[in-house]
């Protein structure tokens, strides 16, 4: 009896060993799959593309390269900077938005992704739905920039210039909805001010036409102003933040010059299309953090007047949301949202 029982047992015994071995491979490959470790490990296995929403020569231009410059070298891939402009920057942001989520095609945008949508236009992309942030890179104040032919030496004389004679002045932006734009119409809001607005593709054509005349001045960040002020082709009138600029030690803020309240910072981050999977956005976002500890890369986006922040994927999805608000209340206050 013990015989036959030993001859039923024994091929079941060996069915259940083998099942046993299959489920450990398994497990086994499926633990590696999962693995955050190996999946950093294998990214990037090819050429990442970095998109920028605007004309090159911009600010946004400028931090994506200094960036690309550094994932390449620290990644081992190569990381390309390619310019989409138009529309405000909606074009390129909605290519990046239907981009496939694997970390091959990220956004390098300006605060005007927020200030787009905070104005209601009808877009096919939601910031905080579709975008996956990994980290703000750097923040800097606007300035207010005229040509160096015109009157005004100081903020003061363009207010008094632009209320006594509404809709005399003009000024530029790097598109409808972008934060520049914003920044100027809360400005007109809260000094009281009708002003021009002319529409451009980037920062780089507007300020041509500032320094040639052709414009009265415009909203710049300080990233994409400070050579040009430097040299003496524009005049810089009062920045945006609530303290003065390092930067611009000498030029005073609005806030101190009347309207007590008044700041409009310019930032610019890091983004992945929405499901781009988590060990990627984490490698990443490590990548930002070490790039933005590196002596040299402070000191270079210090001389261009930039304030570097790496914060948190959460923190800057935080941001986004508060961002959102605030400028959709200007939008909705100046008559340009419903």
């Amino acid at each position: 009896m013990s015989a036959r029982l030993g001859v039923m047992v024994w091929p079941a015994w060996r069915a259940c060993r083998r099942t046993a071995l299959v489920l450990g491979v398994f497990m086994a490959c499926l633990t590696l799959y999962e693995s955050p470790a190996l999946s950093q490990a294998a990214y990037p296995a090819r050429v990442v593309k970095l998109i920028v929403a605007s004309a090159p020569g911009g600010g946004t231009d400028t931090v994506a390269r200094i960036l690309a410059q550094h994932l390449s070298t620290s990644m081992g891939q190569q990381f390309i900077v390619e310019n989409r402009a138009g529309a405000g920057n909606v074009i390129g942001t909605e290519a990046a938005a239907r981009a496939t989520p694997d970390g091959y095609t990220l956004l390098v945008s300006a605060s005007t992704l927020t200030t787009t949508q905070a104005m209601g236009r009808k877009l096919s992309y939601d910031v905080l739905r579709d975008f996956a942030p990994i980290s703000m890179l750097v923040q800097l104040p606007n300035v207010l920039v005229v040509g160096p032919e015109q009157k005004f030496r100081t903020f003061e004389d363009f207010v008094s210039a632009a209320r006594a004679a509404p809709e005399s002045l003009s000024y530029g932006s790097a598109g409808l909805g972008t934060q520049p734009h914003l920044a100027m119409v809360m400005l007109q809001g809260d000094a009281g001010l009708k002003l021009l607005h002319v529409p451009y593709s980037g920062v780089a054509p507007a300020l041509v036409d500032i320094m040639g005349g052709r414009v009265t001045g415009m909203f710049v960040n300080l990233l994409s102003a400070k050579p040009q002020i430097d040299g003496g082709t524009l005049r810089a009138l009062a920045v945006s933040s609530t303290s003065r600029s390092t930067f611009l030690p000498d030029t005073p803020t609005i806030a101190e010059s009347g309207l007590k309240d008044f700041e409009a910072i310019q930032w610019f981050g890091l983004l992945a299309p929405a499901g781009t999977p988590e060990p990627i956005i984490k490698r990443l976002h490590e990548e930002v953090r070490a790039w933005l500890a590196s002596a040299d890369v402070r000191q270079r986006l210090a001389a261009e007047g930039a304030e570097p922040v790496g914060n948190s994927p959460d923190e800057f999805k935080a941001a986004l949301s508060a961002e959102l608000t605030k400028w959709g209340a200007v939008a909705k206050a100046a008559g340009l949202k419903d």
